[in-house]
């Protein structure tokens, strides 16, 4: 199926390493999707937690709509996640393992839904996201001296 992506979360890679990840699909109203097409969305900050059997994000800022009305919603609502039963319970059993935690990765469109994608995460220590920075930063200058044919 056709997909495009609206916004990933910068922070979400460097923050935690990312065990699993799930597909979700994510209530909105009129104008919260007429922003979201309009690519009015952040999910630096966000994070999702499950309530009472029940999976919602915190944090995703929706911009209102600018040619909306009293009809628009509030940018930080908490907003619910679509899940089957079996799909909240594996979350539920992932998530109570110390350290785990559960942080929106992307939103997209799959077709006409909105979808979240969702991982599963343990987060990373300091030294850890030296580590990362570092081999990245030696991939970067590798790459570039095979540009440059200097070895």
């Amino acid at each position: 199926m056709n997909t495009k992506l609206i916004a990933k979360n910068p922070t979400a890679y460097h923050n935690y390493n990312i065990t699993d990840k799930i597909e979700t699909g994510i209530v909105l109203y009129g104008t919260e999707i007429k922003s979201i097409r309009a690519g009015k969305v952040n999910l630096k900050d966000s994070y999702s937690v499950i309530k009472n059997g029940e999976v919602y994000v915190y944090g995703m800022h929706i911009s209102p709509y600018e040619h909306g009305n009293i009809f628009n919603k509030d940018p930080l609502r908490n907003k619910k996640l679509l899940l089957n039963k079996s799909e909240i319970n594996k979350l539920i059993g992932l998530t109570k393992q110390k350290g785990y935690s559960l942080v929106p990765i992307s939103l997209y469109f799959k077709g006409n839904l909105v979808k979240l994608e969702l991982g599963i995460g343990k987060g990373k220590k300091l030294y850890d996201k030296r580590e990362d920075i570092a081999k990245k930063d030696a991939q970067k200058q590798i790459a570039i001296n095979l540009k440059n044919k200097q070895y």
